[in-house]
């Protein structure tokens, strides 16, 4: 009997789970079918978005190699008409590795101020990663030691010569070099004795700001 009582229970249990689903499909059938759809929708659009993607930064990136072979080939003007390109119309990282590389260019056509600009003009984008505006800032650093004026460089990277910046070795370097060329000698050994009394200068690094700072003791100007 009490086998039967079961059989009977789950035949009622069956019957009530049936009656239920088909409450449910009658009520939210539609709903369901729209979520589905969307679901599937869903995943064909990453699907493509995905192939885009790829697509687009394939394209970009034999652009940018592209515009590299124009430089190695001393092709400098299309190598930059390339890069102003892809500046425009280039997808992802490329744009911004298109706008370092067309600046290098720059400089090493002897374009000395339209460089700096470049390169200042991405240091002050504040749309990039602060390391890659640093970097940048460096670089107009760099090229205004021999092309620009202390206060120019300074404007450039002295906010970077702070303990806490990684980068601050370079900085301190390009501070201590335009500050010599300017004749502010004093100016020039407190921006060298930064870089030798900081315990994680890199070596060359360092090893640069000692040997100016033994020029300038040799030299009396100390």
């Amino acid at each position: 009997m009490a086998n039967q009582d079961d059989s009977f229970i789950r035949e009622v249990n069956e019957e009530l789970r049936s009656d239920q689903m088909k409450n449910i499909w009658a009520r939210f059938g539609s709903v369901i079918v729209a979520i589905a759809v969307l679901i599937v929708l869903g995943t064909v659009g990453k699907v493509g978005y995905d192939y885009w993607s790829d697509n687009a930064s394939s394209k970009s990136g034999d652009e940018f190699l592209q515009a590299l072979n124009l430089a190695k080939e001393n092709k400098a003007d299309e190598a930059l008409a390339a890069l102003d390109t892809l500046q425009k119309d280039g997808y992802g990282a490329y744009p911004v590795l298109a706008r370092l590389r067309a600046a290098t260019l720059q400089a090493e056509k002897g374009e000395t101020d339209a460089a700096v600009k470049a390169f200042s003009d991405i240091g002050k984008d504040t749309s990039l990663p602060e390391a890659l505006r640093d970097a940048a800032r460096l670089r107009a650093a760099y090229l205004l030691v021999d092309a620009g004026t202390y206060d120019q460089v300074s404007a450039e990277v002295e906010q970077l010569a702070v303990p806490q910046n990684t980068m601050r070795h370079s900085a301190r370097e390009a501070l201590g070099l335009s500050a010599y060329k300017a004749g502010d000698i004093a100016k020039a050994k407190s921006w060298f004795q930064q870089i030798v009394d900081d315990a994680q200068s890199p070596r060359n690094v360092a090893g640069r700001a000692q040997m100016l700072l033994d020029v300038i003791a040799a030299s009396g100007k100390a």
